[in-house]
């Protein structure tokens, strides 16, 4: 399991013109799922996630955690980030999971953020999503399961 995190002040998911997700200060996190991800992948990574000091404190230092801050986390389903680009032009996806195994560890995934007490907003699995975020900082950091 492959998370790419994005610090941000504003973001949100639009699907066929409506907002399916919207958050103010929190994360964004474009998910990716690979064969063999379970549960426990899902939850490592939520734990992860929510401990995490990607937050200044009063002396400018990252030293608090997104609920220390009242963030909320945007999640959005990303197979492309299991794209293979080392051949040709055209990207291989064949790490990416297959909708059906990949779908229930996502929505696992959201549970388990919303278990360690944060607030989830969500894109749509499969869907053609415009997302729109402001990056703050920017800060973006890669968490993987593997």
């Amino acid at each position: 399991m492959k998370v790419v995190l994005q610090r941000s002040g504003k973001a949100s998911v639009t699907v066929d013109g409506e907002v399916t997700g919207e958050i103010e200060k929190g994360y964004v996190l474009l998910v990716g799922i690979t064969h063999g991800d379970t549960e426990q992948d899902a939850d490592y990574i939520a734990k992860k996630i929510a401990g995490l000091r990607l937050w200044e404190d009063e002396e400018g230092k990252m030293n608090r955690s997104i609920d220390e801050v009242d963030g909320q986390i945007l999640s959005v389903s990303q197979f492309t980030l299991y794209g293979d680009v080392k051949r040709g032009r055209r990207p291989s996806f064949i790490e990416a999971a297959r909708p059906e195994q990949a779908e229930p560890i996502w929505n696992y995934f959201n549970d388990a953020l919303r278990n360690e007490g944060l607030t989830v907003e969500t894109g749509v699995f499969g869907a053609m999503m415009d997302v729109k975020l402001v990056n703050d900082g920017p800060v973006t950091i890669i968490v993987e399961s593997k």
